[in-house]
Parts: C-alpha cells; structure tokens; sequence
C-alpha cells in the first residue's frame, strides 16, 4: 500500500501535524470523485506542510482528506453524503464497499505509525507537544461573497476541547500569549481559544493515547493570508505565520517541562 503520509523523525519534544495538507487520490478514487481539484482545493490545508517545518518531528498527509479524512472518527473518515462533506457531492456514484474499506485500511495504518512515533519520542523524553496544523474557510458565499464575522472566525482559533487544561493549561496559555506578540504584518493576530473550532479527532485520540504524556494544540488558520476560492496565496503572509509558530517554540518547550 502506498504511503499517504511523509514522516520526518528528528530529535525534540515538538511533533508537528499537517493531516489536512495533502491533495492527491489513489485511482480507484479519483475515478469516482465528483469534485473538481479546485473543489478539493478549497477544503484541503494548504501550506499547513509548510508550516510544519517549526518541528524537528513531522508527520505531513500526501493525500486528500476526501480520500480518507485523518481527522474524524474512524466511522466517519470516508465521506459519504453532501453532510459530511459541507454539502458537497463528492461522488460520481456511492462509493464501492472495496474503495471504503481501503481508505480506512489507510487510516488505521497512519495511526499506527503514529502512535510509533509518539511513543518513542515519549520513551525519550517523557512528554512530549503537537501542534495540531490546520486551516479554514471564512468565504463560503462565493469569492465575492461577505467575509464571515471576525467575532466568530478569529485569525488564529487554538483547540483545546479535548486534553485537560488543568494538566496542560500553561502550556496553552504561553503558546497563545507569544503567538499574539509576534509582530505580525499588519498588526497583531486574533489569536483565540474555542471560538470556531475545539479541536478533532487526531488532537482526541493524543489526549486519549498519551494522557500523561502528549499535549496536543489544534491550530486553526483562517484562510486571511490567501484566496480560498482562487487558491492564490500571499507568500509574505505565508511565512510570517510559519514564523510567528516558530516564534512560540521556545517557551512552549519551556512550560512542557515545568508541567
């Protein structure tokens, strides 16, 4: 079975994940994707790859999450109607049980590797930080269509719906406060906690695999640095939010061994 993920193992206790960057399908998949590239595209993470590269640990998706979405429940990481997909029709024809079950196959496999990598970074270090990477959409009425309210789609949505503050809280705290310090091109970014997003299924499986051990953010970009409808990004902004995660690094390792 080919690989729908890239694992980079470096030495730290930062993994970063990027389980929604990925774009491409298998054959049997694409014979049967209804959605356009662009569509997928529109859904997909992208430049979150990118930004992994703060971790010297980092697990990046190849394939497109309308193969197999890595961010779901088990029973819902194939999409099968429009309601798990944004309304979407992902497929020409309902998908065959065989095209299903191979998708989960590679789910079940990419957790598997996972939870290798984790647990040899625990064996090392004793705990250990994700950063959770992701992007979302804020124009969903058309490319010229109303930007959603800024009060409910911060520039930044931090996840943490699904670990124990209490455990790790610190660690959340400073991550939030020196992301909100880096001086950011034009001012400083919304970072805000559980507006739009609590956090997903990757996030909630760290939490449940590794309660002692793993602190998992899930970090939610809103799509302000590029065209969602277009795909075009602005490459300054780009590598300024690679930056400003970068820039959050060293007190983030900080508090993880103070918790």
């Amino acid at each position: 079975m080919e690989p729908t993920w890239r694992v980079h193992v470096g030495e730290g206790q930062l993994v970063a994940m990027a389980v929604h960057d990925g774009h491409e399908l298998r054959p049997d998949v694409a014979e049967n994707m209804a959605l356009s590239e662009d569509e997928r595209l529109r859904e997909e993470d992208p430049h979150t790859g990118v930004w992994a590269a703060v971790a010297p640990t980092r697990i990046i998706s190849l394939f497109s999450r309308f193969e197999v979405d890595l961010n779901r429940p088990r029973n819902k990481a194939v999409y099968i109607t429009p309601g798990d997909a944004w309304g979407l029709r992902v497929w020409k024809h309902e998908p065959p049980a065989e095209l299903i079950a191979q998708s989960l196959k590679e789910y079940d496999a990419f957790y598997s590797s996972v939870r290798g990598v984790l647990e040899t970074i625990e064996r090392m270090f004793g705990k250990f930080v994700v950063f959770d990477l992701h992007t979302y959409n804020h124009r969903r009425d058309g490319r010229d269509g109303p930007v959603a309210n800024e009060t409910e789609n911060p520039q930044v949505n931090i996840g943490t719906g699904t670990m124990d503050r209490s455990r790790w809280g610190n660690i959340v705290d400073r991550f939030i406060g020196d992301l909100r310090a880096y001086d950011f091109p034009g001012g400083a970014l919304d970072v805000r906690e559980n507006v739009k997003f609590r956090g997903g299924q990757f996030s909630r499986w760290v939490h449940e695999t590794f309660p002692e051990s793993g602190c998992s953010i899930a970090i939610e970009f809103k799509k302000f640095f590029m065209d969602e409808w277009t795909g075009d990004a602005n490459p300054v902004l780009v590598r300024a939010i690679g930056d400003a995660l970068r820039s959050t690094v060293p007190g983030v390792l900080t508090e993880l061994n103070n918790a």
